[in-house]
């Protein structure tokens, strides 16, 4: 299983470990032709971490990466279900401020 998939409802749901082990990759540049092509035409993209085992940092890196590139490519990213582990790393590196959190 991949670490994410895209659904219908320009929703991403990541699995399993948010790492420095999985993540080779910043999320807009994983995606397909066709899962890119929906995200813009949705204009926003949720993204679920609620089946997220692990994180570290570089999870966190990912996540801000992907925000970012999405107010790039016009798309609204947002956040659903962070694990604790997330938000205490996002607190402790001052970035929770740049967490959309639903």
């Amino acid at each position: 299983m991949s670490l994410f998939q895209v659904n219908d409802n320009a929703q991403v749901n990541v699995h399993g470990h948010l790492d420095r082990d999985t993540l080779s990759k910043n999320f807009f540049e994983s995606l397909t032709s066709s899962q890119s092509a929906l995200l813009a035409k949705a204009g926003t993209c949720c993204i679920d971490l609620g089946d997220v085992e692990r994180v570290d940092s570089a999870g966190l890196a990912w996540i801000l990466n992907a925000i970012r590139d999405g107010k790039r490519e016009g798309i609204n990213v947002s956040l659903r279900e962070l694990p604790e582990k997330l938000r205490k790393l996002a607190k402790i590196s001052d970035v929770d401020g740049f967490l959309p959190v639903e």
